[in-house]
């Protein structure tokens, strides 16, 4: 392999266009854009403009066994990702897919055994927040145990928010056939994955999701799921589309300290001098009225820092980017590997498949009881055909 991998792009939409810019930009230096496939004409032409010197086709398949490219990111719509993957990866094309990893678990599942019969290939996943410093160095502090085991965690993310023109600018967004969802489908994907990135996957769910709540979709616009990671610890996850200012915080309480992150940006890591369990012994009865008035000071026992990391939008992208070829190039680890990307759609697929039958879903669902949920859905809304255990036609 070169120094540099040639890189095709899949689809020219809202990220395909800006993958091309960060790479013509020079911001990923181990990438060269070599392709682009769409079936948009309209797409193809805004391709040969803004990017003379790059190949376009109007099939992927033409593309992936044209030669003229190492490697490949899927920018197509999210029932498509794990379909033009193995499709890619079949052809011995490397393959980074963009989030979500799919839709529903089976597909995933399909699409991660697929790609790990062909270890020769890297398989990654878009999770660009997995390249936020911020989270990149409280992922450090969690796992060196600076704040012991993990006790609760909870994640408000309601910054999301879309006006009805949003949804009614193609018909198939917010549609189950023709998107698999909302929120947690199209927006919320990459905090599904810091969360467990961070703190462990859960074990259960039970979640509420309203769909259509405020917006004139047949999908979850509103969603609270409390989460269950064994060993007593829990989390609750809310998101929406319909809060207009929004509200972006994550709180991590260990048995040795506390993360507070606000805005993705800056965080308070507090660091207890023992464990909270050891701290309480210590308070014998006659000082537990100075609990009570105040008279004792909680800050004796703890040490706090503030940091504040601030990442430009696409800086995130182009570093997963870059990091993807290097892995390529010279094995360097991939930040966001391929197979992670089944975590988030299971923990998605487990809250839609709770709020569906109103009870606490185990996270080794029925895949099959989801698809046929989820299928019935589809039906109903009569505007997409129902989707198979196996979508894929390689």
């Amino acid at each position: 392999m070169s120094s540099t991998v040639r890189l095709g792009i899949i689809g020219y939409g809202t990220q395909g266009s800006m993958y091309a810019r960060l790479i013509a930009e020079g911001k990923v230096p181990s990438l060269s854009l070599c392709a682009v496939a769409d079936a948009d004409s309209s797409k193809r032409d805004r391709v040969r403009s803004e990017h003379p010197d790059v190949e376009v086709f109007d099939d992927h398949i033409t593309m992936l066994e044209s030669g003229e490219i190492d490697a490949v990111v899927t920018c197509v719509p999210h029932y498509l990702h794990p379909e033009h993957a193995m499709a890619a990866l079949a052809r011995g094309v490397h393959t980074l897919v963009e989030k979500p990893a799919g839709v529903y678990t089976q597909q995933v599942d399909e699409m991660n055994a697929f790609a790990a019969q062909h270890p020769e290939l890297t398989f990654g996943i878009m999770f660009n927040q997995r390249n936020n410093p911020l989270y990149q160095h409280l992922k450090q502090v969690i796992d060196r145990g600076e704040i012991g085991r993990i006790l609760r965690t909870n994640w408000i993310i309601t910054t999301w928010w879309r006006p009805q023109a949003y949804y009614e600018s193609s018909a198939w967004r917010a549609t189950w056939g023709g998107e698999g969802g909302g929120v947690l489908v199209n927006q919320a994907p990459h905090q599904l994955d810091l969360w467990q990135w961070l703190c462990g996957a859960p074990k259960k769910v039970f979640a509420k999701a309203s769909y259509g709540f405020q917006r004139d979709i047949a999908v979850e616009d509103e969603v609270t799921a409390l989460v269950d990671f064994g060993q007593g610890t829990t989390g609750t996850f809310t998101t929406s589309t319909h809060d207009l200012l929004g509200t972006d915080r994550l709180e991590i309480v260990g048995e040795k300290g506390k993360i507070v992150v606000d805005n993705s940006r800056v965080a308070t890591i507090t660091r207890y001098e023992r464990t909270e369990q050891d701290i309480s012994a210590s308070i014998d009865a006659a000082s537990v009225a100075r609990v009570f008035s105040g008279e004792l000071d909680p800050a004796g026992f703890y040490t706090s820092e503030t940091i504040d990391f601030t990442s430009k939008w696409g800086e995130q992208h182009a570093g997963v980017l870059e990091n993807f070829a290097r892995n390529i190039i010279d094995d360097t680890p991939l930040i966001a590997p391929g197979s992670d990307g089944i975590l988030g759609v299971r923990l998605a697929n487990a809250i839609h498949l709770s709020s569906w039958l109103g009870e606490e879903v185990e996270m080794d669902f029925d895949q099959t009881r989801y698809l046929e949920e989820l299928n019935r859905r589809i039906t109903e809304e009569n505007q997409f055909a129902p989707r198979s255990t196996s979508s894929v036609d390689r």
